[in-house]
């Protein structure tokens, strides 16, 4: 999958949802990596666990996350299957796009999320409360 007249090998494609997402705080982990796009995973369901969401398998299959594409080399791989906490927090697993092609997807389990509030919309994007607050110097207020 390397790119015409280059020299870079690429192992796959990888699917982030959450803060890996171009804009999110956590993007820096996929510097070097190629943007193949937007693209949405049927058959996960998407949950939000306050700093960072995790998708798992759906059991009505229904369910659809929304994220981004992209080509990654086996070292990226490696070092966020270490950022993500695989096996430990997420799993990764290949599951298929709507167009045949498979990606890679960081996939929690059902008991981690069973107290989490479901992303109904399957897209996840942070929100106020997913920012670090400012801290508050002694004698500063904070408007």
């Amino acid at each position: 999958m390397a790119a015409e007249g280059s020299n870079v090998d690429y192992v796959g494609l990888l699917f982030v949802y959450g803060s890996l997402k171009r804009g999110q705080r956590h993007h820096g982990h996929l510097r070097g990596a190629d943007l193949e796009g937007t693209a949405s995973v049927l058959g996960l369901s998407l949950h939000d666990l306050g700093p960072f969401p995790m998708a798992v398998v759906d059991p009505t299959g229904n369910a659809v996350v929304h994220g981004e594409i992209y080509a990654i080399t086996a070292e990226q791989l490696d070092a966020i299957d270490r950022f993500e906490g695989v096996p430990r927090l997420y799993e990764r697993q290949l599951h298929p796009l709507r167009d045949g092609r498979e990606v890679w997807v960081y996939v929690g389990r059902a008991r981690q999320v069973r107290y989490s509030p479901t992303i109904a919309s399957g897209c996840w994007m942070e929100s106020n409360r997913h920012q670090p607050t400012a801290r508050k110097r002694k004698g500063q207020s904070q408007h």
